[in-house]
């Protein structure tokens, strides 16, 4: 007999990273001494690294098992036809000690011919940043190629590249083909497309415990990268309080800002999964006589089927996420 789908919670998948901290652990509560735990997987689909089930009857139970055996019940009829057995996102928490490589990601046709993957569109809301962080996000000017190649040969890319102080709250939209990187003491969220394919075109001459300099994929990126200068990246949302508060809007996700001060009854009319990503306080999730707790640092799935549920809290700040 089939198991009634429920609010999902995930244990979380962590990476260890060159770049790491503990901001994870201290912060977010995700309980590993590590050193250096530069990201957390909170829901994943990635080969190899599907999450596991950490609450209720299906607890133990791996997300790509779910897929296949819910389809779409889990994600809805259109995921279902248009993603199949894979689960469309990824979300992460990712704390940077120190700066991360400068990199960019392919779009959906390179990465297919390529990797035999999907691209990498994603979107980053900072939940934490140390006096003066910085993020890198695209160019301060237009480009050609043998321009930007100029400049990498010569170790002088940040002249050329755009680099914001950040605050709690920003969030940034990181369409493929964008040169990127988080800077040191930023914690966020990142919601992506299924994907782990990363360009890493400088890293900063960084070596590994081993002493040995970093793989980097110029080769590669130099067909990938956009060389246009844009400043559409930056987003502007509104904060009122208990309604969803549209954010970003792309053809991969739908993420929406919620501050709740009361407890809200949600329609799900979207043919969709709904992620809800705790920023800050505690909320309760009740539907079909069952109820799970996430508090900050934790997220949880709200299968497709689910049409109606409740949200039950007086002080949380969410992120609302869709496809």
């Amino acid at each position: 007999m089939e198991i009634a789908l429920y609010p999902l919670k995930f244990h979380p998948i962590l990476k260890e990273k060159i770049w790491g901290g503990r901001k994870l652990d201290l912060l977010l509560n995700k309980n590993d001494k590590k050193p250096n735990i530069g990201e957390s997987w909170e829901i994943s689909d990635v080969h190899e690294q599907s999450s596991i089930v950490s609450n209720g009857p299906l607890k133990g139970t791996t997300l790509k098992k779910l897929l296949s055996t819910y389809q779409n019940k889990l994600i809805g009829n259109s995921n279902f036809s248009l993603f199949g057995d894979t689960f469309p996102l990824l979300i992460k928490f990712i704390d940077a000690k120190e700066d991360l490589s400068i990199q960019l990601h392919p779009n959906d046709e390179l990465a297919a011919k390529r990797h035999d993957s999907f691209g990498k569109t994603e979107m980053w809301y900072v939940m934490q940043a140390d006096d003066d962080a910085k993020l890198i996000v695209g160019f301060n000017q237009k480009l050609t190629p043998e321009v930007y190649l100029k400049h990498l040969e010569d170790k002088t890319l940040t002249d050329i590249l755009n680099i914001d102080k950040v605050a709690p709250g920003d969030t940034y939209f990181i369409e493929v083909g964008r040169v990127h990187a988080i800077g040191a003491g930023v914690m966020l969220a990142e919601i992506q497309q299924t994907s782990d394919i990363t360009y890493r075109v400088y890293d900063w001459d960084r070596t590994d415990v081993n002493g040995h300099l970093r793989e980097l994929h110029n080769d590669l990126a130099i067909d990938a990268i956009d060389f246009d200068m844009k400043d559409d990246f930056r987003v502007s949302y509104s904060k009122h309080a208990n309604e969803s508060n549209e954010m970003v809007t792309c053809p991969y996700f739908k993420t929406n800002f919620l501050q709740l001060s009361k407890t809200i009854q949600k329609l799900n009319t979207f043919d969709s999964f709904i992620i809800y990503i705790c920023l800050e306080g505690q909320a309760h999730f009740e539907s079909n006589n069952f109820s799970e707790v996430i508090e900050k640092g934790e997220t949880i799935l709200i299968p497709a089927i689910l049409k109606e549920f409740v949200i039950n809290s007086n002080n949380v700040k969410l992120l609302e996420v869709y496809v």
